[in-house]
């Protein structure tokens, strides 16, 4: 059933837009980014912040999702993501904000950025151009404007590698979160090594993401993420969201401990699939709860798959369950015949907000 997945002919045929260049071009990606935030000029002011706070939407603010919880124990200030027009009401005058817009278009992004700029909060701008680019450079705010050349499939959700890593050199340039060049360039290189092994000229024999997607062909998918990967269970619903239009979301341990299992006997029929993204980087009682959460899932009869992270640093190990879930989704989108890139849903709603 799966064979098209060895197939880059077959592949090719429904990947009208290459989202496959994109996947392959994480770690180009990263190396971009870091060359390019090495050139932003920010106040020395902008080191007095006393919080941080992320504005961006869909695909633009998973790298805020990321950062949020790996650095989760030591972050140096309170960290927000904002997904709205609004700015909250913690955003002032010693407010670090970082608007990120893949497009430069994203209508609530800009409409909270204002609010901001309104009760002077300290700006910075990441985007690759269009109405956020013109905004900055109109009020003189610093702007990080990068090329999208190693985006081919042109979207927001591929283009992690600009998304993610260009927040965290921001971060990391004004000592908010301790991250050096070399940990970025680690990064790269295990974007690299895990493009091989889950890449789609790995064949599916040796291939956990093909093979990962076969098993969870049926239904719905549900991924279960913890500590410094729960970013990563975000990212992954999102892409199966988009690319592999599968409905299905994500639950964090512990908390889902606290009510999601009750919730696994009804209805009888329809409950889906489960993803365990598991780590041996989570403290020891969240590590136990997964064996546990795993025992519940065979009692109920409930169809799972689990991958354990193997790097040696949060980061990386966010990088690897990176690679793996983008293909997953990407995978998903073969098996089911269908161009992961287009998201007509979505185009239709923006079209109607755009006319009404």
């Amino acid at each position: 059933m799966s064979s098209i997945l060895d197939s880059i002919s077959d592949v090719k045929k429904l990947d009208s837009q290459n989202m496959l260049g994109s996947l392959e071009r994480l770690a180009d990606q990263i190396e971009q980014i870091d060359a390019e935030a090495n050139e932003i000029k920010l106040p020395s002011s902008y080191k007095k912040a006393t919080n941080v706070v992320f504005f961006g939407m869909g695909g633009s603010a998973l790298g805020a999702h990321c950062i949020s919880s790996i650095f989760r124990n030591n972050l140096k200030l309170p960290l927000e993501i904002v997904n709205g027009y609004e700015a909250p009401g913690t955003v002032g005058k010693n407010t670090l904000v970082i608007a990120v817009s893949y497009s430069g278009g994203t209508e609530e992004t800009l409409s909270a950025l204002e609010k901001a700029r309104e009760r002077g909060a300290k700006l910075v701008v990441i985007t690759s151009g269009g109405e956020l680019e013109k905004y900055a450079k109109k009020n003189k705010i610093p702007a990080l404007i990068f090329r999208t050349d190693n985006n081919p499939c042109g979207s927001p959700r591929m283009g992690l590698g600009y998304t993610f890593f260009g927040p965290l050199l921001i971060l990391g340039k004004l000592g908010i979160i301790n991250v050096s060049r070399s940990d970025v360039l680690s990064a790269a290189a295990t974007a690299r090594k895990y493009q091989k092994l889950f890449g789609q000229q790995n064949n599916e024999s040796a291939n956990f993401a093909k093979s990962a997607a076969g098993k969870l062909l049926a239904g719905s998918v549900w991924f279960f993420g913890a500590e410094h990967l729960s970013g990563n269970a975000h990212i992954a619903a999102n892409q199966l969201n988009e690319n592999s239009k599968r409905f299905g979301g994500y639950f964090l341990i512990p908390e889902l401990n606290h009510h999601l299992l009750e919730g696994l006997s009804f209805p009888k029929e329809g409950l889906g699939s489960f993803f365990l993204i598991k780590s041996d980087l989570y403290s020891i009682r969240v590590q136990k709860r997964f064996s546990v959460t795993k025992e519940i899932l065979q009692k109920n009869n409930l169809n799972f798959v689990s991958y354990r992270c193997s790097e040696k640093t949060a980061l990386n190990q966010a990088v690897e369950f990176l690679v793996l879930s983008s293909y997953l989704g990407f995978y998903l989108a073969m098996l089911e015949g269908i161009d992961p890139t287009a998201i007509p849903n979505v185009n239709f709603l923006k079209a109607a907000l755009k006319n009404s």
